[in-house]
């Protein structure tokens, strides 16, 4: 159990899941209940098909549920888009904004998702936004200027510390299998914090930061005990109740 840390361990579960997999979350409250979770606190972040359910099945529990995007704009002719408000309705206590995949996929902006944490801090969401850099701006020593330039562009000047949370999310470790080595993933989240006090004064120690990209049952205690590494953002290991709990095991 890793000690004198309250950490947030969040599960990204992408374009996974139905209604099938009300099972996982019913052996995650169960799970939840049985720990009383006085270390950390757990998240999962379903396809928004699943959001209202699950958020049903979790009421009375202190699972949170969460969606992995949101809609810069609050209401109006925007096809296919989901507000903020939309998502809280449907019971999503939290947003995933700025994913690696969605800024190259989606090809979004920092600008663009500036705009989207905004709106979902209005709303009072827990807002993780996701930092890294790819395999070739590692390769080429880029990692902290790119990290920099997407905190400065990507966050609202104006925030709730208690509702707002970084990810660090190298590209090049996500569903790969490779993690950057403890002194790397120290020396980001160092760099992160320092840039957050630097901003926001007093109130960056509010802020949580968490690493993501394979994260799994074999590596989740080391990375986790890595000084200013506030939680864990799991992708696949997730989806697996057992591959899940054993890596909130070690924090509770």
């Amino acid at each position: 159990m890793i000690k004198n840390k309250k950490l947030l361990i969040a599960g990204n579960w992408k374009m996974n899941g139905f209604k099938k997999n009300l099972s996982v979350i019913s052996l995650l409250i169960k799970y939840i209940k049985l720990k009383k979770l006085k270390s950390s606190e757990i998240l999962i972040c379903p396809p928004n098909t699943l959001i209202d359910s699950f958020s049903n099945l979790a009421k009375r529990s202190k699972l949170l549920i969460g969606a992995q995007d949101c809609s810069e704009n609050e209401t109006g002719a925007f096809t296919g888009e989901v507000s903020p408000s939309m998502l809280k309705d449907s019971g999503a206590q939290a947003v995933i904004l700025g994913h690696s995949e969605r800024r190259e996929y989606q090809e979004e902006s920092n600008k663009l998702i500036h705009a989207k944490a905004k709106n979902s801090l209005k709303n009072d969401l827990l807002t993780i936004v996701c930092v890294g850099e790819s395999l070739i701006q590692k390769k080429n020593q880029n990692t902290l200027r790119v990290i920099g330039e997407q905190l400065k562009k990507s966050l609202p000047d104006k925030i709730n510390p208690n509702n707002l949370v970084i990810a660090y999310e190298p590209i090049w470790a996500i569903g790969s299998g490779l993690i950057p080595d403890n002194a790397d993933i120290y020396k980001v989240h160092s760099f992160i914090s320092n840039k957050l006090n630097s901003r926001y004064g007093n109130k960056s120690k509010k802020i949580k930061i968490l690493y993501g990209g394979s994260v799994n049952k074999k590596n989740a205690l080391s990375i986790l005990s890595i000084k200013y590494v506030d939680g864990a953002l799991v992708g696949g290991a997730s989806l697996k109740f057992s591959d899940f709990k054993a890596i909130l095991d070690f924090c509770n």
